[in-house]
């Protein structure tokens, strides 16, 4: 099991295909400085060009949350200006998350709040265990969520759900988190990311070229009408249907072995 580091506060390890993503933070329970953000973004974009990553698992170092959110401690000190300064850093980190071509997965226990929650409401898939709490509190700090949270968790849960959640700031336990459906899957206490990277090796036995482009299906045609998505599809199957990937799947499946993926 390899492992590179992108400054501090960031971590990659790799098991075999699956790559865990690790914020490295836990003094700080991953408060996200300027610093923590900056590497988080290196790490996803050397992440985004590995052909040999074909999951992404994202997890915490700290024994009591996935991540707190942004570093109040450290904008505390910020001027306007400072602030400004900060934001396209801030969105690169969370955006950095997002935009990661493969399945993503978040494995979340103890406190995932405002740009935490954010984080692992970038990825394609949350487990909790059942400790977890989280919620988008930022108005009861005079903002909003801006790492992505007014846009995905509508998309989870709907609109009417998401503007209960955002207005009211209010924190969920994980049952409520997994009934409501903004968690999607529960396991007993430390028991997130074992869970979540045998999800994501379950996973990365599939096609590299299938994974991508189902991804790029899915989150391209959301919000689209019926008639414009199933275009996104045809585009994303005809990348695949022509590539060694495919071909290797059609014959291991009629010479009844495993498939040995080309990833392209």
């Amino acid at each position: 099991m390899g492992e590179e580091r992108y400054g501090e506060f960031v971590l990659v390890r790799r098991h075999g295909h699956v790559a865990e993503l690790v914020l490295d933070r836990p003094k700080a329970m991953n408060a996200v400085s300027t610093e923590m953000a900056r590497s988080l973004a290196a790490a996803c974009t050397a992440l985004g060009t590995d052909r040999d990553a074909r999951v992404v698992v994202l997890t915490s170092s700290s024994e009591r949350a996935f991540c707190v959110g942004a570093d109040l401690k450290e904008r505390n000190s910020f001027t306007d200006a400072d602030l400004l300064r900060q934001r396209p850093v801030a969105r690169g980190a969370y955006t950095g998350v997002l935009e990661l071509p493969v399945p993503t997965i978040a494995a979340v226990h103890g406190f995932a709040l405002g740009g935490g929650f954010e984080l692992a409401l970038a990825c394609d898939l949350i487990v909790a265990d059942e400790t977890a709490v989280v919620g988008l509190p930022e108005v009861s700090v005079g903002v909003i969520p801006g790492g992505g949270g007014t846009q995905l968790l509508p998309r989870r849960v709907g609109a009417a759900r998401a503007a209960e959640l955002i207005f009211t700031a209010r924190r969920l336990e994980a049952p409520e988190a997994a009934a409501l459906g903004l968690v999607d899957q529960l396991t007993e206490a430390g028991q997130d990311r074992e869970e979540a990277l045998a999800l994501a090796a379950r996973i990365a036995r599939n096609s590299p070229v299938g994974l991508r482009s189902a991804k790029r299906a899915l989150r391209l045609g959301q919000g689209l009408d019926l008639r414009a998505g199933l275009e996104v599809e045809d585009a994303a199957w005809r990348a695949t249907a022509f590539s060694g990937d495919r071909a290797e799947g059609v014959a291991a499946f009629n010479e009844k072995r495993a498939p040995q993926w080309p990833g392209e």
